[in-house]
C-alpha cells in the first residue's frame, strides 16, 4: 500500500474529484452523503470553528499493488483504511473516504477536515514521514504486497511537479552508479537537462545541502528522496572514493607480487621453459589476462607448491578479497621460492667444494 499526500485548496474541487461516475463512497463521518453540496457546505461549517487554519482541506490517496485485486474488497479496504486514519492521527473530525474504480490497481481517496470536531487542528507536521512509516506497516500486517518504492509509480499518470520529480528521481538513479564524484554526478545529470546547485552554510564556503532543478522547477535532493540527501550522497562519493583508492593500492601491491614471484621463479629454477627442467614435472600455468598475461606455476615435484586451484576466485570472495589473498599467497610463495634458491646455490658451492678437494 502506497500513501500519496495531495494539496487541495477547496473542499468544492476535492470531493467533486473524488466522487466521479466510477465510484463507491464506503465511509462518511460528519458529513452525510450522497448530495456532494451539502457535504461541502457540512466541511466548510466546520472551518468557521479555527479560521486560523489557512487550508483546512486534507487528501490522501491510498493505492494498492495490482498483484492484491482480488483479495481488496469494499471491507478490507475498510478495514485498512480506518485503521490508517487512527494511525495518523485524523481523529474526532470529519471525513469522506471514496473507492474509484478507474485504474487497475485498487485505490480509494481519503478527504478530511484538518479543523476537529472541537476547532481542533489536525496536525500535518511530518505528514510524510508518518505516510510512510504507516503504509509500510499496514502493508506487512495485512500480508499485502511491498511494492518497490517509487519504481512501482506510474510515471505516465503524473502531473507537475510531479512529472518533473520523478524524472529527476529516476537520472539520479541511473546514473549515481556511474559516478565517483559530485562533479561526476552533475555532468550527468546535465546531459539530461537537470541542473544542480548547493546550498551554503551562512556566508561560509561549508556545503550543507544540493538542489536540483528542471522544466522551471526547483527540488532539495532530500525531496526527490530522502536517500539522495545531500549528507547521503557526500558519504556515497566519500565511500566511492575511498574504494576507489582502496583498488588502486589493491591492483599496485599485485603487480608488485607479481613482479617478486616472477624474479624469484627465475632465480630458482631459471629461464628454460618449465618442460626443459630435467626431472621435474611440468605443473603448467594460468593466465591472468590482460598486462600480466600467463605466469608459471612451480613444478609438482617441487619444494615449494602452488596451484592455479589457489589462485582461482572461490565462491563467495568479492574481487577486492580475491586479490588481497593471492597477493599475498604469491608474496608467500616468492619468499619462499627465494629461500629454496639461496639453499640450491648453497648445496652448489659446497658441491664445487668437494670437488677441488
Amino acid at each position: 500500500m502506497i500513501g500519496k499526500i495531495i494539496a487541495g485548496s477547496s473542499f468544492a474541487g476535492t470531493v467533486g474529484y473524488v466522487i466521479k461516475e466510477q465510484s463507491r463512497i464506503l465511509a462518511a463521518e460528519g458529513i452525510p452523503p450522497p448530495d456532494i453540496r451539502e457535504m461541502v457546505q457540512d466541511f466548510k461549517d466546520q472551518t468557521l470553528l479555527n479560521p486560523r487554519i489557512k487550508n483546512a482541506v486534507g487528501h490522501i490517496s491510498l493505492s494498492f499493488s495490482p498483484k492484491d485485486g482480488m483479495r481488496i474488497t469494499d471491507a478490507l479496504m475498510l478495514d485498512i483504511a480506518k485503521e490508517y486514519i487512527q494511525r495518523m492521527g485524523i481523529t474526532d473530525t470529519q471525513y469522506l473516504l471514496v473507492r474509484h474504480l478507474d485504474q487497475p490497481h485498487p485505490h480509494c481517496h481519503l478527504v478530511y477536515n484538518r479543523v476537529g470536531n472541537n476547532g481542533q487542528t489536525i496536525s500535518d507536521k511530518n505528514i510524510k514521514i508518518r505516510n510512510a512509516k504507516v503504509c509500510r506497516a499496514l502493508t506487512e500486517k495485512s500480508g499485502l504486497h511491498l511494492a518497490p518504492g517509487k519504481e512501482s509509480v506510474r510515471r505516465e499518470r503524473l502531473r507537475e511537479p510531479d512529472k518533473t520529480k520523478y524524472e529527476i528521481y529516476d537520472a539520479i538513479k541511473t546514473s549515481l552508479p556511474k559516478c565517483g564524484s559530485w562533479s561526476d554526478l552533475e555532468l550527468r545529470l546535465k546531459e539530461r537537462g537537470i541542473s544542480m546547485r548547493y546550498k551554503y552554510c551562512g556566508s561560509t564556503t561549508q556545503k550543507q545541502g544540493v538542489l536540483f532543478s528542471k522544466n522551471g522547477f526547483e527540488f532539495s535532493g532530500a525531496k526527490i528522496d530522502r536517500q539522495f540527501s545531500f549528507s547521503k550522497l557526500d558519504r556515497h562519493f566519500t565511500y566511492m572514493q575511498q574504494q576507489s583508492q582502496r583498488r588502486g593500492t589493491l591492483a599496485k601491491g599485485f603487480h608488485v607480487a607479481i613482479g617478486n614471484y616472477r624474479s624469484a621463479y627465475t632465480g630458482l629454477f631459471g629461464n628454460i621453459g618449465r618442460s626443459g627442467n630435467k626431472g621435474q614435472a611440468d605443473a603448467g600455468s594460468i593466465n591472468f589476462g590482460g598486462n600480466i598475461g600467463a605466469l608459471p606455476l612451480p613444478p609438482n615435484d617441487s619444494s615449494v607448491g602452488l596451484s592455479a586451484a589457489q589462485l582461482q576466485r572461490k565462491p563467495g570472495e568479492s574481487p577486492e578479497e580475491h586479490i588481497a589473498r593471492i597477493t599475498a599467497l604469491l608474496n608467500t610463495v616468492a619468499e619462499a621460492m627465494a629461500i629454496a634458491a639461496m639453499e640450491q646455490k648453497r648445496r652448489l658451492r659446497e658441491r664445487k667444494t668437494k670437488m677441488k678437494l
